[in-house]
Formats: structure tokens, C-alpha cells, sequence
């Protein structure tokens, strides 16, 4: 007989399998949700219509999987099972097995079965896995006499078209919307063009390892992986904040700032970077707005092309594209910036982008190396 300490575990067990058929929050916010039923609308409207009026008395024109596929395209468009290829490569394979199993095997259940499965094995090894697929192929089988009658034509009509308008459709509204469709990852950040890791993936958690616990799980995720290591880095940073708390730039920052008017000859901003034995100048203007900077690489790039900048003025040879930080903005919202971006100085600015301070590397790494030792004695 059963203990009650073994029915406890069995009840236990039961109800946190029941939980999880409770479904989870959705993090999408609202802006994102209408843009997600808006694209639907409009993609499917108009790869509906343009169909309709480009196939004029041709039955179907319009297949049903084109609303599955618009979930993806326009309410997860990050998916990899959105993406180009996977819509167009997806679809068209999956409509040539339902068309080949319909043709080939008599018992319809058994076809539309098999073309399930089929075109979900060859959707993994043509790497365009896409889950309307799987209706596109059913939809070849079960189409009834006029998709029948198609053959092999379904797969360019109604099937090509439908899915290429779509992903027009996606293309436009995407990018318009501001989404990154196709969703690629960002190129890694290696400014001295060296095979070298950026700074932060060769600490904690690594592609390398990342790579290897996906492996190692088998599993197929609905996520990039690019974009998994982005949540895990953005991740790691909250962590280091909430264990060494918030240091803001006021905190830490140069606050004599030397800086150079635009007006100036360039070799006054030379002499200024060789006597303070420092790398860059804001360049301001009389109230001490950043109007943008000048730094010694800019002179060595002026030398290195022959350029007559390093003998003209400082608006000649300055950078007018500043990474800028403001005095109460935490220090760790920087530290990507700085090792993986390149960064050696960055000017500390008021509301009216006026120049206030200065934050280096250096001053960066005291700061952090500062709040680990002040966190290790608390410990």
C-alpha cells in the first residue's frame, strides 16, 4: 500500500503536469501585436487579390496553408522558420510530396500521412523547415478534383505565386515596420580585424559553449542562435548589476575635459593630445556643445593617406558621429560598447549635449575593478 509521503509526490507531480497545459504570457507587446495583424491583413489581401485578378478563372488561385505561413511571416517574423527560404523552399517542397503521394498512393489517409512526414524530413535536410509545409502537403492530397486535376502545376500555381507575393508582401512591411526581416545576426564586433573573439564572448558563457549544449539537447528550437547568445550577454549584464550595483558615469568620469573649437588649426589639436598625453578631444562649440571629435587616429589615418587634413582645421579631420553617454547613465551599459565596439573614450553629455566629462577605458576598468573587490569584502 501506497505511503502518504509517496501519494504527496504523485499529487505533486500530477498538478505540476497539469500546469503545464496552462499557456504562457505572451511577451510580445501591443505595439508589436498590431504590427503583427496589420501585416497579416495587408499580406494576405493582397497576395489574395493579386492571385485572383493575375489568375483569372484559374481554381485555386488562393491556397488556405498562405494563413499559416502569415503567422510566422508577420507575428514571429525572428523565427527561423520565417524566414525566406524557409516560406518559399518550405511550401514548394511540401507541395511536390503531397502531389507525388497523391499521384502514387491510393488510399488518401495513408497519402496525406505520408506526405506529412515526407515533406517534414526533406524540410529538415533542405534546412527550410516551415509548419504550414505540412498543410501544403496535405492540401495536395485532400485538394479535391481541381487541385487534382493540377498535378504537378500546383507547385508553381497557385503555390509559387502565393508564397512569393506573401514574402514580398513580409519584405516591404517588415523592414517598413522597423523589424530586422530577413532576420540576420549582427555582424560581431572586431575592430582590430583579428580572428580574435570580441572581448565579451571569450568570458562566461561562450558560442562554444552555447553550440555544444544545443548538441548536446538534439532538440530543434524556434529561435536563432545568434539571438539566443544576445539574450544570454543582455542577461549576464543584469546579473553583474543587481550583484555590483549601478555606477553611473558622474561617478567615475574626467570632468576637466580638454577640448578643441572647430575653427582651430589641426596641428593646435595635436599639440593638445601630445601635451595632456591623451587620445581624443571633444570638438565644441562656444557654449560646449559636442559638435564631434578628434582623436590620434585620426591624424594617423590623415598621414597614413596623404591626406592635407592634418594641416587644415579641426572640422576638417574630426568625426562628426559621436558614441556619447549622459552623467546618470550606469557604467555597465557601456562596458559592451568599449570591448567590443572599439571604443576608447566616450564624451559625457547634459540635456542640452553639452560636454560635462569624459569616460575612458581606463576609467572603465578601475570602476569595474573597483566594485569587484568592494563585492568580494562584502561577501
Amino acid at each position: 500500500m501506497p505511503s502518504a509521503f509517496d501519494l504527496s509526490a504523485s499529487t505533486t507531480q500530477a498538478r505540476a503536469w497539469l500546469r503545464t497545459f496552462v499557456p504562457a504570457p505572451v511577451a510580445a507587446g501591443r505595439r508589436e501585436r498590431i504590427k503583427s495583424c496589420l501585416g497579416a491583413l495587408i499580406g494576405l489581401f493582397l497576395t489574395e487579390w493579386i492571385s485572383r485578378h493575375f489568375l483569372q478563372g484559374f481554381n485555386p488561385w488562393f491556397v488556405a496553408p498562405m494563413g499559416a505561413s502569415a503567422v510566422l511571416l508577420f507575428a514571429v517574423p525572428s523565427s527561423p522558420l520565417a524566414q525566406p527560404w524557409s516560406i518559399i523552399g518550405g511550401n514548394l517542397v511540401s507541395a511536390a510530396v503531397g502531389v507525388a503521394c497523391a499521384r502514387w498512393i491510393p488510399d488518401p489517409g495513408l497519402a496525406a500521412a505520408v506526405a506529412g512526414a515526407l515533406a517534414i524530413a526533406l524540410m529538415f535536410q533542405l534546412r527550410c523547415l516551415h509548419p504550414p509545409g505540412g498543410a501544403m502537403a496535405i492540401s495536395a492530397v485532400l485538394g479535391g478534383p481541381a487541385v487534382q486535376a493540377l498535378g504537378f502545376g500546383f507547385v508553381a500555381v497557385p503555390v509559387a505565386i502565393n508564397s512569393m507575393l506573401l514574402l514580398l508582401t513580409a519584405l516591404a512591411f517588415n523592414n517598413l515596420a522597423q523589424r530586422r526581416y530577413p532576420h540576420r545576426a549582427p555582424e560581431a564586433a572586431t575592430p582590430h580585424h583579428t580572428r580574435d573573439l570580441p572581448p565579451s564572448q571569450r568570458v562566461g558563457v561562450t558560442r562554444a559553449d552555447l553550440d555544444a549544449v544545443l548538441a548536446a539537447r538534439g532538440e530543434f528550437l524556434d529561435i536563432e542562435e545568434d539571438d539566443l547568445e544576445a539574450i544570454l550577454v543582455e542577461a549576464e549584464l543584469r546579473a553583474y548589476r543587481r550583484r555590483f550595483g549601478d555606477v553611473l558615469c558622474a561617478e567615475i568620469m574626467s570632468r576637466d575635459v580638454v577640448s578643441v573649437r572647430p575653427g582651430q588649426p589641426a596641428a593646435d589639436a595635436a599639440a593638445l593630445l601630445a601635451r595632456h598625453r591623451i587620445k581624443a578631444l571633444p570638438v565644441v562649440d562656444a557654449q560646449r556643445r559636442l559638435l564631434g571629435i578628434v582623436t590620434q587616429s585620426d591624424f594617423f589615418r590623415a598621414q597614413r593617406t596623404g591626406s592635407r587634413r592634418a594641416n587644415g582645421t579641426v572640422r576638417d579631420l574630426m568625426t562628426r558621429a559621436v558614441a556619447v553617454a549622459r552623467a546618470g547613465q550606469p557604467i555597465v551599459e557601456l562596458a559592451r560598447a568599449f570591448s567590443d565596439g572599439g571604443l576608447h573614450h566616450v564624451p559625457v553629455l547634459d540635456e542640452d549635449r553639452r560636454v560635462v566629462g569624459m569616460v575612458t577605458q581606463s576609467d572603465l576598468v578601475a570602476a569595474l575593478l573597483r566594485s569587484g573587490v568592494t563585492a568580494a569584502a562584502r561577501a
